[in-house]
């Protein structure tokens, strides 16, 4: 299954392996992805003396990874090839002690503090780009905390225990039997939900960690990167604090206009941000959750989930942007359930079925144009008189035989039966009517929103919630500047938001300079 050049490649990544694994299968005999499942897992062990298999039979398929004939806490319901082959790979790497995903010391004290028998289940698919960052997190969650267990799951390999628990949308995470989350997420804000949802340790200590800096970027994605780069060239003592570097750029499947790189994927430029971050003397906390932003003086204080503060006299925010909803009854009971935000990841799940696109923009359109391959009947609906989406997307929209386009409609409500969402309520903008129309599913394309929440109150927004600035990125208050999404700068795009970084970054150098 796997070719001489991979081998070669899991060779290198295995050859300062320390422990013992092994893959513990549990198949059953007839199962039809037993062959597969050996397969991928014996090619793989045989790319190390410091790998192997031991198969038992078992009532449907799965395996555990043991250490030293110790469970690891993780295990896999699924034959982890495509996207979920990195996830297999990284947790034999992470149970080794290998791997830069590994948290810093604060992140893993958070970790380590969680209490109790903690049952994680990931249902996922292996052709979604977003499950795994999450199976990935969860298995590094099971590897550093004994209390933990995970298992991911393929839903495409147990059809009825998904159909059984509504599964309409990956990657889904239960905590025991109540789902937990739904959809794209990070290691960090994976603990901040279980920190919520388990028991934890008393902190014995509860005096704030104060870092000082000469300058803090508040965000990693593209803006947030490129604003630590340039202020590092310059010289800057700079502190990166963000959830996850990358941002929303990690959820982009395909990217064709970042100019001089033809086609690169999210999750690529992701990772060669933080190649590029790790060149230079930039501090980078990841997997945090920023809880509060003041001023004091001169000083700008940044506030986390777990105990830090960090201090500086200039902070440039660059917190991006997130998918806009509706909120209209019913869109947040249904999430996961019929109402979905990534067509690509959850698509499959509505394969020959009627479904909604609400949002005529490119996002839209594109979402449309892709989900015509897969179901039944897509119908796109837009607030406005007409589509906003380029031209090459309408044309090519207009040329599908079971899309049909709804303008100057608006969503109401979304229906279901307490299950899962099973119908809309529209209005006609034109004559008021109101009517009730059947759907199986329903992908919000509406654009993003602002993640401004926090700095609402320091500095000046616009009625969007973008933070207002200048032509170089200064804000209301001196010392504090914004660049990309989560700004009034016009036109959301990724090299845009490099841009306004980097100047974001010189004019924070220039004001350091003059004052």
């Amino acid at each position: 299954m796997l070719d001489a050049s991979l081998k070669e490649q899991l060779k290198t990544l295995f050859r300062a392996l320390e422990a013992d694994y092994v893959f513990d299968i549990k198949v059953r005999a007839g199962h039809e992805s037993r062959r597969d499942l050996l397969e991928l897992l014996e090619d793989t062990a045989s790319c190390s003396d410091k790998l192997s298999c031991r198969i038992a039979e078992g009532e449907s398929l799965e395996f555990h990874l043991l250490k030293n004939g110790e469970d690891t806490g993780v295990c896999f319901k699924a034959v982890p090839g495509g996207h979920e082959f990195s996830s297999l790979i990284l947790a034999i790497l992470n149970a080794d002690g290998k791997g830069k995903n590994l948290p810093d010391s604060v992140t893993l004290n958070r970790l380590k503090r969680l209490q109790g028998n903690i049952q994680l289940t990931t249902y996922m698919s292996l052709s979604c780009t977003n499950c795994p960052d999450v199976v990935q997190a969860l298995n590094l969650m099971a590897l550093l905390n004994p209390q933990i267990k995970h298992t991911a799951i393929d839903g495409a390999l147990f059809p009825e225990e998904s159909d059984r628990l509504k599964i309409q949308a990956v990657p889904t995470v239960f905590l025991g039997k109540e789902r937990l989350h739904i959809g794209r997420s990070s290691f960090g804000e994976l603990l901040d939900k279980l920190e919520a949802n388990t028991e934890t340790t008393d902190i014995n200590d509860n005096t704030p960690i104060t870092r000082h800096f000469d300058i803090l970027i508040a965000g990693g994605g593209p803006a947030g990167a490129s604003a630590a780069i340039y202020s590092a060239r310059k010289g800057l003592k700079v502190a990166l604090i963000a959830g996850q570097i990358g941002g929303q750029v990690n959820e982009t499947v395909g990217i064709e206009n970042l100019i001089s790189v033809a086609y690169t994927t999210g999750k690529d430029l992701a990772g060669n941000l933080r190649k590029h971050l790790e060149e230079y003397h930039i501090d980078i906390y990841d997997n945090r959750k920023i809880e509060e932003c003041i001023v004091e003086g001169n000083e700008k204080i940044l506030r986390t989930k777990g105990g830090e503060e960090f201090r500086a006299p200039s902070l440039i925010i660059a917190t991006g942007a997130s998918w806009r909803k509706l909120n209209v009854p019913g869109e947040t009971e249904y999430i996961g359930r019929g109402v979905a935000f990534c067509p690509h990841c959850d698509g499959p799940f509505y394969k020959g079925k009627k479904v909604a696109v609400i949002g005529g923009g490119n996002s839209g359109v594109e979402a449309a144009i892709d989900l015509a391959g897969i179901c039944s009947e897509v119908t796109v609906i837009e607030f406005m008189d007409n589509l906003k989406a380029d031209t090459v997307l309408q044309h090519k929209l207009r040329t599908l035989s079971n899309v049909k386009v709804l303008t100057s409609t608006q969503t109401l409500e979304m229906i279901g039966d307490g299950n899962s969402m099973n119908a809309l309520r529209l209005k006609n903008r034109e004559n008021g009517e109101e009517m009730q129309m059947p759907f199986d599913g329903v992908f919000i394309q509406i654009g993003l929103s602002a993640n401004s929440e926090l700095f609402k109150e320091i500095v000046e927004v616009n009625r969007a919630g973008e933070i207002l600035t200048d032509r170089n990125c200064r804000t209301s208050v001196p010392g504090i500047y914004a660049a990309g999404d989560v700004s009034d700068v016009a036109y959301k795009q990724i090299i845009i938001s490099m841009g306004e970084g980097a100047k974001a970054a010189l004019s924070a150098f220039e004001d350091k300079i003059r004052s």
